[in-house]
């Protein structure tokens, strides 16, 4: 039975994370700033969920590549979608959730009910998840009965969306028949694939009283004792990422970060696993104030390129007719890592072949080094 609580340090060691705190306080606020007044800043917010995501994955000791998550997310996977990918896919859906919703929403009970999968009387870890509706951010997600009830389709065409519009049918006559006969109470989870004594609820509830704390104390400083507790008391037994998408929301909510959202995976991967893991509360606070000043440098260094990327591509449309679609084009590759043929066409209301010309006349570099399902990006 868990019963231990997480405790700040008292005192704080305020002298050795003087140096990390205003170098994070510097770079995070910097950011936000240039951001705030870009011309990119959806294009940027937009590719670094897919970045922060595979990061997220990277962390948890797996290998997601940024293409595959791109072509996935707009189905036009080009093989079967791994357990990897899709996990992939939860954390970039929550990303998106949180990024869109108020800055308070993640942290509110209601908010982490959703993001935990335990919004409503259904139970995701049983039910099956619309592709395009609620996060469904648990590991629940099996290419037979979620993202692919009736098997993969590589082109993601009219099949697959019936498919999951039908399970989604389902699922709500599936609550509304339990609810109707009086049974409210949760399925058993299986003991095989839970710890049935791990008691989410009260880790949880800890979490938040620890987070509560640090209420009067720098947003940074906050973020970093936020993550700390999390990963000390692990409330989560299958999503332990979704710790790194409630702090950058911390910051947003604290309002360090109103443009974007802070891409916390990126950051930590920069920092070695032995700091982060470091038996020394204070050398994991430290690794922690780090990791956000480098994801925040990184920001930085990717938006001055694709900015730079962007103005390079306005040049070509000097000149155009007014109807033409490279302008559109220009802000779709912008908001994606990669683009192929199909997606450019699905995006534009165009065909492949015209969509393959447009990319030809804008001189996008190929990405997979492919014949054939190749992919295009400002890389």
């Amino acid at each position: 039975m868990y019963t231990n609580a997480y405790r700040l340090p008292d005192p704080l060691p305020w002298a050795a994370l003087a140096d990390s705190l205003a170098a994070a306080e510097d770079r995070l606020a910097r950011l936000d700033e240039r951001l705030r007044a870009s011309p990119i800043q959806a294009g940027w917010c937009a590719r670094t969920h897919f970045a922060d995501s595979c990061a997220s994955l990277w962390l948890d000791g797996e290998l997601v590549p940024l293409e595959d998550l791109v072509l996935h997310d707009a189905h036009r996977d080009i093989h079967a979608p791994t357990r990897a990918l899709i996990r992939a896919q939860a954390v970039l859906r929550a990303r998106r959730r949180i990024a869109a919703a108020d800055p308070a929403w993640a942290l509110s009970p209601a908010g982490l009910d959703e993001l935990r999968g335990r919004a409503g009387e259904g139970d995701p870890d049983t039910e099956p998840t619309p592709r395009d509706t609620a996060p469904g951010l648990d590991h629940g997600f099996d290419a037979a009965g979620g993202l692919f009830p009736n098997g993969f389709s590589a082109e993601g065409g009219p099949e697959g969306q019936l498919a999951d519009a039908f399970a989604a049918v389902e699922a709500a006559v599936g609550r509304t028949t339990q609810r109707l006969a009086g049974d409210t109470a949760r399925p058993e989870r299986d003991p095989l694939v839970y710890d049935l004594e791990w008691n989410e609820e009260n880790r949880l509830n800890d979490w938040r009283a620890a987070v509560a704390e640090t209420a009067a104390l720098p947003p940074v400083l906050a973020a970093a004792l936020a993550l700390d507790a999390w990963e000390q008391i692990a409330p989560l037994q299958h999503s332990p990422w979704l710790g790194r998408l409630l702090i950058p929301a911390l910051l947003r909510g604290r309002g360090k970060t109103k443009a974007h959202l802070a891409c916390l995976a990126i950051g930590l991967r920069a920092v070695p696993r032995d700091r982060r893991r470091a038996g020394d509360q204070t050398a994991r606070l430290i690794a922690f104030v780090n990791a956000l000043a480098a994801a925040a440098e990184a920001g930085l260094k990717e938006h001055d390129r694709w900015a730079a990327a962007r103005i390079l591509l306005a040049r070509k449309l000097t000149g155009r007719r007014a109807t033409s679609r490279l302008p559109a084009l220009v802000d779709y590759v912008m908001s994606r890592p990669i683009v192929s043929a199909g997606m450019i066409a699905e995006e534009l209301r165009i065909t492949p072949r015209a969509a393959q010309n447009l990319v030809a006349d804008l001189g996008l570099r190929e990405a997979t080094g492919r014949g054939r399902y190749r992919a295009w990006g400002i890389l």
